[in-house]
This record gives C-alpha cells, sequence and structure tokens, in this order.
C-alpha cells in the first residue's frame, strides 16, 4: 500500500519539503478604458523543511491566500517556480495534477463547506485513497479507520454525515481527509478562525502532534499571532504581496525588526499592560492596484524618510543566522 502512493518518499527526503522562489501571480484587470496588474503575489521566496512549520503572517489582502492557493496550484502564476520534496510543480496541474495532489494537500477555514454533505465519512476518507490507486477494499478501510483514529475520532463516525458533527469534529475530518494519503506538505488556511475558542488549541495542538508522527511539512496561515507563535518553527510577515520579514519565531516576537512587524507584534493586547499602551497601526494598506513607490509600507510607517517614498523596493538585510528583514533603515545600518 504504501510503495504504492510513495514509492518516492526516501528520495524525497534529501530536499525541502517546500522550495518556492521569486514567485509572482498578477491578475490583469480593468479600470474603464484602462488595464493595471493586481499584483497579489509580487517576488516570493520561502522554504520549509520536513518536520517545521513556517507561519505566514499579515493583514487581510496582503497575498497570504493566493500564496496557498498557487502552491496548491489552484491559481495559475505569472513567474516564479515551486517545489515541493525537490520536485518542480510549478505546471503540475496542466502536466499532473494527481502528482501535485499526492504531494501537498490542503486545510480550508470552513469545515463544512469543505465537506460534501451527501457523502459518509467513510466516502469523503476513501476518495483520495481510490484516486490514488488504491483498490484493495480492506486496505482502504484500515487506512480510514487508522486515518479517524489518529485525529482523535471513534470508527463508528465512518458511517456519519457531516451534519452529525461539531465544527471542531468536522475540522478534524478534513485534517484526516488531507492526510491520508501521507503529503509531503500541508497548507492550513486560517484552520481554526471558524471554530469556538474552547476548540482552537485541540485542532492546534492535534496539528502539531501529527506533524511530528507523519514528519510532513506544515504551511500555517493565519491572522491570529497567539496560532502562529505557538505553532510556527518560523515566520513570515507578508505586506502587500512580498515578505518584509523572516526569522525564528522567538527572534520574530522577541526582536521584531520591520517597523510592520513591530506594528503587529505591538498590537496584541496584553491582559497586564494598561489599556493606553495598546499601539494600533495607522491608515489603512494601499491598494494593490496602486502601490506607493519605493516600500509599499512607508505611507504607514512613523520611521520612513526619503529612500523610503523615492527610491527602489528595498532589499532582504540579514540581521542574524535565518533572520532577514526588508526596510530601507536597516539596509543602510541606521
Amino acid at each position: 500500500m504504501d510503495d504504492l502512493l510513495f514509492k518516492d518518499a526516501s528520495a524525497a527526503a534529501n530536499f525541502d519539503a517546500l522550495d518556492v522562489c521569486d514567485l509572482c501571480v498578477h491578475y490583469p484587470v480593468r479600470e474603464g478604458f484602462r488595464r493595471r496588474l493586481l499584483k497579489a503575489v509580487n517576488g516570493v521566496t520561502i522554504n520549509i523543511r520536513a518536520g517545521e512549520c513556517l507561519g505566514l503572517v499579515g493583514e487581510s489582502g496582503c497575498g497570504k491566500s493566493t500564496l496557498a492557493q498557487a502552491i496548491m496550484g489552484l491559481v495559475p502564476i505569472t513567474s516564479g517556480s515551486i517545489r515541493v520534496a525537490g520536485q518542480d510543480v510549478t505546471d503540475a496541474v496542466q502536466r499532473d495534477p494527481l502528482s501535485q495532489a499526492r504531494n501537498v494537500q490542503m486545510v480550508f477555514q470552513d469545515p463544512f463547506a469543505s465537506l460534501n454533505p451527501r457523502q459518509t465519512v467513510r466516502q469523503a476518507l476513501a476518495g483520495p485513497l481510490r484516486l490514488h490507486g488504491m483498490t484493495n477494499r480492506d486496505e482502504i478501510e484500515a487506512r480510514v479507520v487508522d486515518m479517524l483514529a489518529r485525529v482523535g475520532m471513534k470508527a463508528d463516525a465512518a458511517d456519519r454525515r457531516p451534519h452529525e458533527f461539531s465544527g471542531g469534529q468536522r475540522q478534524r475530518i478534513c485534517i484526516a481527509r488531507a492526510l491520508i494519503i501521507q503529503p509531503k506538505l500541508l497548507v492550513c488556511d486560517e484552520p481554526v478562525s471558524a471554530l469556538d475558542v474552547s476548540i482552537r488549541a485541540q485542532i492546534i495542538n492535534l496539528l502539531l502532534q501529527l506533524k511530528d508522527e507523519l514528519g510532513i511539512a506544515l504551511l500555517m496561515i493565519s491572522h491570529d499571532l497567539g496560532v502562529v507563535e505557538h505553532m510556527s518553527d518560523r515566520i513570515a510577515v507578508m505586506y502587500l504581496g512580498r515578505i518584509v520579514e523572516e526569522g525564528i519565531w522567538h527572534d520574530i516576537f522577541t526582536a521584531p525588526a520591520h517597523p510592520y512587524t513591530q506594528a503587529l507584534i505591538a498590537s496584541i493586547p496584553d491582559p497586564i499592560a494598561p489599556a493606553e499602551t495598546l499601539r494600533r497601526m495607522k491608515g489603512e494598506a494601499p491598494s494593490a492596484l496602486r502601490p506607493p513607490p519605493g516600500c509599499a509600507f512607508n505611507p504607514r510607517c512613523p520611521v520612513a524618510f526619503d529612500a523610503c517614498r523615492l527610491g527602489d523596493v528595498p532589499y532582504f538585510t540579514p540581521l542574524a543566522q535565518a533572520h532577514r528583514v526588508r526596510c530601507h533603515l536597516l539596509s543602510q545600518g541606521q
């Protein structure tokens, strides 16, 4: 069974689970008689090792979900490359969609919308196995029962339908369906934001447990910095289509270097500190159709100077091991 699905697993172990290089996703948008480019993802480079969790944070509209969809092959990319377990999957949707689906799976925000209400849990979990070539009924049943147990569900759940479960249970089923073919990478797009607060910790801990047990890589996309801090080994901060800072989670939360990252961290409510110490970011993010010249954050940045407004987009400046930031202030040693 494993040989049928994962004959290349040993070779894949020598590569990063995910390697995205200079990825761009641009959409042509018509405004009256003019056409503009909406640069949803603009030159993103990230990598994730097997068994590692990379947290991706940023405000709504920064391009997080578009990046996830591009990695999944759900939207066409404009330029750049995507490699999963050492294999170039940039055009995998056209060449071999099954191979892409086998290596990369996704857990979505709304677990109820992600499940077919007419299917039993057994049908939902067995479908991917049959699609990837497994035909033996006993093996399929054994894999379904095992995967349900891994996500904390009893075997009798296999005969029930989605409406019979709570939101947390439905998300467990979605996780089981995503992992049943043992992908190299699991993309989680706000997987707990639609759940009750009391259930979120259970799902977060389940994802971490499965990551360690199965050795998969996780891309955790969330606007909740508390979730990202708890789950991530490294964190990438995204603003208006670009990664502006990336580093080990401890460095990002204790010594944020980019003014945008500093503003995000400062906006986290502190139950001990006085309410007036809570800092809010000024202004709104500019439109991706009309980004400002220079650094895209300069209209909202409290330390912006002429190079930020009139210069080029800043390059990454290395600060420490695995910590880099895209900021003119730091690139000029100020």
